[in-house]
């Protein structure tokens, strides 16, 4: 007996020794994956601008403003705004002192999407979302510049009349979200990344825990749209998940074209 609870207590270490390295190798893989991003921009775009006013394989890089512009994998119409520098996502202080507006930035990229159209596309179809880094698989951050769910947008419409410059308490999806309105001028000089940190309580020193979304409504405000974290209803904070990027909202029920590069 005392010989089989040895053979059982070796064989458990062997386990934990086999979770703990598996779990180790899945960590460092993942890390890895998560510089790819960084990657792309740093050793090809920004190099490629400086070096032959290229900015290939992104669309645009704004040395300027510290910002480049890229079409993402997924979807037709999804692009993606990210900083220059390297900043690693919502939890980042530089956010809160960036000179340049990077939600203001990537609402105006939105015609790259319009391009890949071939026609103009409404406002109302957009959105901009950034993930927290439980729901991010990219440590460097960036503005999904993509469309809305179409039951999203029903559920703007539907909450505009009552929306105001007050941070208030909606649903959407599953979800409950604060919301508040911006004026375009607002939007234009005040960073999202601004108004959360200094208006929602506690969020200045936990910044991580929240993604912030951003809309048109129809009557020429913005929605400004912040998610927390809570892992006890197994919500990640994925400001992403309110994004349709297959864009039903532009396509219909037509074919939706496979990613175009």
């Amino acid at each position: 007996m005392t010989q089989i609870r040895k053979c059982c207590t070796v064989l458990l270490s062997v386990v934990i020794l086999l979770a703990i390295g598996a779990g180790a190798y899945l960590a460092l893989s993942l890390h890895s994956h998560a510089g790819a991003l960084w990657r792309i921009i740093s050793q090809q775009c920004i190099v490629n601008q400086q070096a032959h006013h290229n900015p290939a394989p992104c669309q645009l890089v704004d040395l300027n403003k510290g910002f480049v512009v890229m079409k993402d994998r997924h979807g037709p119409l999804q692009f993606l705004l990210l900083p220059a520098a390297r900043i690693h996502g919502i939890e980042s202080p530089q956010l809160l002192t960036a000179s340049t507006n990077y939600f203001a930035e990537a609402w105006h990229a939105r015609h790259y999407a319009q391009a890949l159209y071939g026609r103009p596309l409404a406002d109302r179809i957009f959105s901009l979302a950034v993930n927290s880094p439980w729901s991010r698989s990219q440590n460097q951050l960036h503005i999904h510049i993509s469309c809305l769910q179409p039951e999203v947008r029903r559920r703007l419409d539907e909450l505009t009349p009552r929306l105001s410059s007050r941070w208030q308490k909606e649903k959407l999806n599953q979800y409950e979200w604060l919301i508040r309105t911006v004026s375009r001028d607002e939007f234009n000089h005040k960073s999202p990344f601004l108004y959360l940190s200094e208006e929602v309580p506690g969020a200045r020193q936990a910044m991580g825990h929240y993604g912030i979304a951003v809309a048109a409504l129809n009557d020429g405000r913005w929605a400004m749209m912040v998610i927390e974290r809570n892992l006890l209803t197994l919500n990640r904070a994925s400001a992403e998940d309110i994004q349709d990027h297959r864009c039903a909202l532009a396509y219909g029920n037509t074919h939706v074209p496979t990613v175009q590069e």
